[in-house]
C-alpha cells in the first residue's frame, strides 16, 4: 500500500500511475481533492502505509526578494516544508517497521538558485529534515530518503518555462524518469 501527496499532477501523478501498474493500492493526497498537507488535522485520519512519497510542492514564482508576497511565502512553507513535517510526524506514529518514506526534495535543495531564493530555501530545508530523522526513524525500522532531481517537465515550471529551459540548453527530466528513480 502507499500514499502519494501531490498525485494529481506532475512526478506526484506519474509515480500514482507507477504504483498502480504494479498492483499497488495508492491513496492520493492533493489539494486539488480537499487535503492540504499544510494542515496538522488533515494527517488525522492518515493511516499505515507500505510506503509514502511526500510529494507535494509549490514554488513561489518570485526571484526578487522585494517582490515577494507575503502570501506567496506563507504558500510555499505551507506545502513544501509544513507539508513534509506533517506526513513525516504522522506516518512515524503509524507507520509499521519495513516502511519507507521518500520526499520529493529538489537539485535546488543542495545548490543554490537564484530564480526562486525561497523554493531553493525549502527544499534546503527538505533535504536537511530528511538526514536528521533517518536515524530515528531508523531506529523504528523505517527508512526516509529524499530525492533530487533537477528540472523536470511539470506544471510547477510554468507555462512556456519549458521550452525556454530546453532552448538554453538544458535538458529536462519526465515526470516518469523521475517516478522510476523514486
Amino acid at each position: 500500500s502507499a500514499l502519494v501527496t501531490g498525485g494529481r499532477s506532475g512526478i506526484g501523478a506519474a509515480l500514482v500511475a507507477a504504483l498502480e501498474a504494479e498492483a499497488t493500492e495508492v491513496r492520493v493526497l492533493d489539494l486539488a481533492d480537499g487535503f492540504d498537507v499544510a494542515d496538522p488535522r488533515a494527517w488525522d485520519d492518515v493511516g499505515a502505509v507500505d510506503f509514502a512519497a511526500l510529494n507535494a510542492g509549490v514554488t513561489t514564482g518570485q526571484g526578487d526578494m522585494t517582490k515577494l508576497t507575503d502570501e506567496q511565502y506563507r504558500r510555499i512553507l505551507r506545502a513544501n516544508v509544513d507539508g513534509v513535517v506533517n506526513g513525516v510526524r504522522r506516518l512515524a506514529q503509524v507507520m509499521e517497521a519495513g516502511g519507507a518514506i521518500v520526499a520529493t526534495a529538489s537539485l535546488a535543495g543542495l545548490t543554490t538558485m537564484e530564480l526562486d531564493p525561497i523554493y531553493a530555501a525549502t527544499k534546503h530545508f527538505v533535504v536537511g529534515f530528511v538526514r536528521s530523522v533517518a536515524r530515528q526513524l531508523g531506529e523504528r525500522g523505517i527508512t526516509i530518503n529524499a530525492v533530487c532531481p533537477a528540472i523536470v517537465d511539470t506544471p510547477l515550471l510554468g507555462e512556456g518555462n519549458a521550452d525556454r529551459i530546453r532552448d538554453a540548453g538544458y535538458e529536462l527530466l519526465s515526470p516518469d524518469e523521475v517516478a522510476a528513480a523514486i
